[in-house]
């Protein structure tokens, strides 16, 4: 099969198309044919190499033939003797390793059925964005129906979804964003929006139940001054704002206020769940751009900017195979 490969770390020139061995499946074990993925920010951080501790889980001193990607939709091949709950021809999604390949395996429990009112690149653009949020908000952020929730980074792939599973949880929400996609984040259910070139939200009179930080650009001291005095932080950024987590830890005995550390599970209960909200109309994908499979390292490229409204996502060369 046809796979993304990286040998190096640095910039999407470590990417090269590749045949490699199409990978076996074990008795509870998926093989599905892939459709879509999109890409997720884990996966330009382990293309560089940073966070210097992704090195340990691609490959160190360096990667070999280490493929990337966490998301797929795509049809169910064949599945391991012990997995009843799919048969080949299914179309599932699901937030897997090694995505960025003609196919993939993982664990039954790793899938769920595809929505049925989403395309194969809609779907693909879920898994791992929609379940940081949903885990985010209902498990850390134990969010209520009525409290005040703030989203920095509105627009991005976890923040679209946020907005929305937010907005199904019963919050009133706020979310950070630039000008360009002030309408957007409204139109996908913020009650309010703040626009982070024109005002500084740490300095605003509202305070917050709940800050979801999907941006890390933030001290903590600046966080705390807009919590309600019970008030959470949920961190949710590899780009920077580790100084803030860690005087979070330090500081928690001693203050009502606190950081909430954020650990995602993928897992098939929680895309079911999603998939209940995008079929009642919910929740729906946000899509910035679509790359063909072949243009992954330009797609990397393109997403590792930072300005991508929602996510970037990837359809295989197949004619069909997205829709």
């Amino acid at each position: 099969m046809q796979a993304i490969v990286q040998n190096n770390y640095g910039t999407p020139d470590v990417l090269s198309l590749k045949e490699v061995e199409r990978p076996t499946f074990t008795d509870d074990q998926v093989l599905v044919r892939v459709h879509a993925a999109s890409i997720n920010a884990g996966d330009y951080f382990s293309m560089r190499g940073s966070p210097w501790l992704v090195r340990f889980f691609v490959g160190f001193p360096r990667p070999s033939d280490y493929i990337l990607g966490w998301d797929v939709a795509g049809r169910v091949e064949a599945v391991g003797s012990a997995v009843t709950k799919f048969q080949p021809g299914d179309a599932v999604f699901g937030a897997v390793s090694h995505a960025f390949a003609e196919y993939v395996v993982a664990s039954a429990d790793r899938f769920a059925p595809k929505p049925a009112n989403l395309t194969f690149g809609q779907a693909a653009a879920v898994p791992t964005a929609a379940i940081t949020a949903l885990q985010g908000l209902r498990d850390a952020g134990q969010v209520q129906p009525g409290q005040k929730l703030l989203i920095n980074g509105a627009a991005g792939g976890v923040g679209t979804f946020a907005v929305q599973i937010a907005k199904a949880l019963g919050a009133d929400v706020t979310g950070v964003c630039s000008t360009r996609n002030v309408e957007m984040v409204r139109t996908i259910g913020a009650n309010h929006v703040v626009d982070y070139t024109r005002e500084d939200f740490t300095r605003g009179e509202r305070r917050y139940d709940l800050i979801l930080d999907n941006v890390g650009n933030r001290a903590f001291s600046d966080l705390r001054r807009v919590l309600t005095p019970r008030g959470r932080i949920i961190p949710n950024s590899g780009h920077g704002g580790m100084s803030y987590v860690f005087k979070g830890f330090l500081l928690a005995p001693f203050m009502e206020q606190q950081e909430q550390p954020l650990t995602i599970t993928p897992n098939g209960r929680d895309l079911a769940a999603l998939t209940h909200m995008i079929e009642v109309g919910e929740v729906a994908p946000v899509i910035d751009r679509t790359f063909p499979f072949e243009e992954i390292p330009a797609a990397l490229s393109y997403a590792a900017q930072g300005h991508a409204r929602g996510k970037v996502v990837i359809t295989m060369h197949e004619p069909g195979l997205s829709n």
